[in-house]
């Protein structure tokens, strides 16, 4: 299927654990597909530009590379995710300028990002984003999955996802009459080899029995970027085994 057939798309943190598998996924479907992450050197030719999302300047000088390649940018995929050395603390052991940091790190890039593109998509009159939320954008944790585990879900992680998933509506509202959509995908758990407590804990709750894959995200990222999801715009697509149906 040939979905984004020579559609410049750009894919924020494309060497993580979803990351890559989005990357895959729209090369796959006849997309071009930049990954923009900071631990790659510059090499267009093979998909893959140097960009610090935490800096403004990294990211303006990313997508005037982008442009003066290809001319145009057709989507966007807000995933990659900074945080913190200490991110995972407790919620009573977070240092104020943890949050902070952090918040600026994953909601500002997003911003900062999204304003710069959306510039050039105003201009083209056509454009498809997709920001990576998460459930926790959406419902509140359930801390039950963590028993018997050291883990918690961390206070600013809510906080952000929440932010990004009304960000994004608004940014539909706004750039809707430009032939632009913005639209969230909102993951369940993804199984990244966890403790198997936490696994074991997880599965029980979701619907599905399972935690999810990253090629579950994948390919819904890819719809969302391709024509096929013309009229879809402002929507928060939650792909999470069915973790928020009860």
């Amino acid at each position: 299927m040939n979905r984004l057939e020579n559609k410049i798309i750009i894919v924020t943190g494309g060497s993580g654990l979803i990351g890559q598998k989005i990357v895959q996924q729209i090369k796959a479907d006849g997309g071009i597909c930049i990954n923009a992450e900071i631990n790659v050197k510059d090499d267009l030719e093979n998909g893959m530009i140097q960009c610090d999302i935490t800096s403004e300047n990294s990211i303006t000088n990313t997508i005037e590379k982008i442009i003066s390649k290809y001319g145009r940018i057709d989507g966007l995929v807000n995933n990659a995710y900074p945080r913190t050395k200490d991110w995972g603390k407790k919620f009573e052991d977070i240092p104020v300028e943890s949050w902070k940091q952090n918040v600026d790190m994953q909601m500002n890039s997003v911003f900062i990002f999204c304003q710069q593109v959306l510039k050039i998509m105003k201009e083209q009159k056509s454009g498809s984003i997709v920001n990576i939320s998460s459930v926790y954008g959406t419902v509140g944790p359930d801390f039950t999955v963590y028993d018997g585990t050291e883990m918690t879900m961390p206070a600013a992680y809510s906080a952000i996802k929440g932010g990004v998933v009304n960000f994004s509506r608004y940014l539909a509202s706004y750039f809707g009459p430009f032939g632009i959509r913005v639209n969230c995908v909102s993951p369940g758990g993804i199984f990244d080899n966890q403790q198997q407590q936490f696994v074991s804990n997880y599965e029980k709750k979701v619907p599905m029995r399972r935690m999810g894959l990253p090629t579950d995200i994948a390919a819904p990222v890819s719809f969302l970027l391709s024509d096929e999801a013309a009229y879809i715009t402002g929507q928060n697509l939650m792909v999470d085994g069915g973790w928020t149906s009860i």
